[in-house]
């Protein structure tokens, strides 16, 4: 019998109640994969996790039912598949908008002395991919790699605010819409007509929302092409901040911020009517 994983050095003692053998070894066997080993055929495979031709057969086979591995027929070897490029590719990518947002975002927290972050979609969810905390701050919830439903938080409605309503509607199509406080929109058609009015605003005003006494407000993030790729957000309790400074000095801020690090994106503001590039 194969022994679970060890636990990678400097991380807690794995938890082996909690730990899925079957997934592990699937991911070990993905870890098989290298510059030097870009191609293996299943006994090298079943050799390196330490398996039986026959074991390893299925987990190779649900992989590469999955994408996860691709198999050459002739040659009778795999090789990562698709989709663990595109694990790669947005990992990448996001590590990419981070490292460009950083800048912006400390200067927005030391402007508004409010906690900052950075978030994308992922289904119905949104991700934190980065977060400055102001020294209000003591503690939070809210680390790297959270995860929030995007119907009910500032940030996911900036995010869907810019997807066509076709999109909105197959992602959330048969879902619940949980409640989180009394503003919170519960029902498909409630979220969109909430996005229709968030998307003609340009930005997100949230009170207690999703968490009562907290007070947001978010902004989208664009591409070259036009494309929302995430949102940023301030957030802070909403005893420490006036409603008249929410909806004035901290959403410009906001709402600039957004902007500029969308033109660092590669998006271009339009022009204002009878105005030319390069000041002509």
């Amino acid at each position: 019998m194969n022994e679970a994983p060890s636990a990678p050095p400097g991380l807690p003692k794995l938890d082996e109640r909690y730990l899925v053998p079957a997934l592990a070894r699937g991911l070990a066997l993905l870890e098989c994969f290298g510059p030097d080993r870009e191609e293996q055929s299943l006994v090298e495979l079943a050799r390196g996790i330490g398996m039986t031709r026959s074991a390893a057969y299925r987990l190779v086979y649900t992989l590469a039912e999955l994408g996860f591995l691709a198999r050459d027929p002739e040659r009778k070897t795999y090789r990562l598949g698709p989709r663990v490029l595109n694990l790669g590719f947005a990992y990448l990518a996001s590590q990419e908008l981070a490292e460009i947002a950083r800048p912006h975002l400390e200067a927005l927290r030391d402007r508004t002395d409010c906690s900052a972050h950075l978030a994308v979609l992922d289904g119905t969810e949104i991700v934190y991919i980065a977060r400055y905390a102001d020294k209000k701050a003591l503690t939070s919830r809210i680390s790297v790699g959270t995860r929030f439903p995007a119907h009910a938080t500032s940030m996911g409605r900036a995010i869907l605010a810019q997807v066509p309503a076709d999109e909105v509607r197959r992602r959330f199509s048969g879902r619940t819409l949980a409640r989180f406080t009394a503003a919170t929109p519960t029902t498909l058609k409630a979220l969109l007509a909430t996005l229709e009015e968030d998307r003609a605003r340009g930005y997100i005003l949230s009170r207690s929302n999703f968490e009562a006494g907290i007070a947001s407000v978010a902004a989208p993030l664009l591409d070259a092409d036009g494309n929302v790729v995430a949102a940023i957000n301030i957030s802070t309790p909403e005893s420490t901040v006036s409603a008249g400074a929410l909806e004035t000095a901290i959403k410009d801020q906001v709402v600039h911020a957004a902007k500029t690090i969308s033109e660092w994106l590669g998006h271009r503001r339009p022009r204002a009517p009878g105005t030319r590039r390069n000041g002509q």
